[in-house]
């Protein structure tokens, strides 16, 4: 049972990955696409409502490979997971233990008023973490159009769940290049399964509902 002042926030994950999934190499990643990551940094501080902000939670290794010059993002707060660190990280906000733990900073007080969206920015393990929670909805994956050296790789996932979206608002629906490198964005949503009864089955089986 859920405590009584949680408050339940959409979970959406950020990646872009090439054809063999890959996502980084060497605590880098391996394509320098501005306007992908331009989109990246749109669309992860952007809030519906004036006031609110987003909760960023990231892996220790994503944390640290990300550049300074990325910070301050707008709208958002950041949180830091690892077991071994002794003090948040410059520029965090938080340090969490584990992925629970980070989603209950935004789901429980006093920072349940404030959260609009968690965001997921890798590495592996959270964003495995991430697709099997019950609250997350989205899963933006940019496709690298190109093959490249990786060592971290973004985690399958069932796309019978999860289903590609022909077109989704603010995103891009076309294929991009860029450097060289051809690319799209891609936005996979949950389907929401209900239960049906056994006299609905019987309407189904019929063809008449």
């Amino acid at each position: 049972m859920k405590p009584r002042d949680e408050v339940q926030k959409p979970i959406r994950l950020m990646a872009a990955a090439c054809r063999n999934m890959g996502i980084g190499k060497d605590g880098r990643i391996p394509w320098n696409l501005p306007t992908e990551f331009q989109f990246f940094l749109k669309t992860i501080t952007a809030v519906c409502k004036s006031g609110k902000k987003n909760l960023i939670i990231w892996g220790k290794y994503s944390w640290f490979s990300c550049p300074e010059s990325v910070f301050p993002m707008a709208n958002s707060l950041h949180v830091v997971l690892s077991k071994k660190l002794m003090s948040v990280p410059k520029r965090a906000h938080y340090m969490c233990e584990d992925f629970v733990s980070a989603v209950k900073l935004a789901s429980l007080p006093p920072l349940n008023d404030l959260i609009e969206t968690v965001w997921i920015l890798g590495g592996t393990q959270v964003y495995k973490e991430a697709l099997e929670h019950p609250w997350c909805d989205l899963i933006y994956l940019t496709d690298i159009m190109a093959d490249f050296d990786c060592d971290v790789f973004f985690p399958s996932f069932d796309q019978n769940v999860y289903r590609k979206q022909n077109k989704f608002p603010g995103v891009p629906n076309e294929i991009q290049e860029e450097n060289g490198i051809k690319f799209r964005f891609q936005v996979f949503m949950k389907e929401r399964v209900f239960s049906i009864t056994a006299d609905d089955e019987l309407w189904q089986r019929s063809g008449l509902k």
